[in-house]
C-alpha cells in the first residue's frame, strides 16, 4: 500500500490558466512523478519546459515523496 502524503504546486505564466481551480497543496501517493501528477491535472508533457522540485532543477520523470514544493514552468515565448 502506498502512503498519501501532499506536496506543494505552484504554476507559472500560462499554465496557471490550464488549472484555474488548482490547489496549491495536492494530495499524491508516496512514489508518484511529476508527470503523473501533472497529468491528473490535465497538463500535457509538450507545455512543460522546466521543473524544479524544492528549488533545484527535476524533469518530468522525478518521483515525489510527499512534502516538496514542484515549480512548474512553460516554455518562454516572444517575439
Amino acid at each position: 500500500m502506498t502512503a498519501t502524503a501532499a506536496i506543494r504546486l505552484h504554476l507559472y505564466a500560462g499554465l496557471k490558466g490550464l488549472v484555474p481551480d488548482c490547489p496549491e497543496e495536492i494530495p499524491i501517493s508516496s512514489g508518484t512523478t511529476v508527470a503523473d501528477l501533472l497529468a491528473r491535472l490535465g497538463i500535457s508533457p509538450e507545455k512543460i519546459h522546466l521543473v524544479f522540485v524544492d528549488g533545484k532543477k527535476s524533469d518530468l520523470r522525478e518521483a515525489l515523496q510527499g512534502g516538496e514544493r514542484v515549480g512548474v514552468f512553460p516554455p518562454v515565448g516572444g517575439g
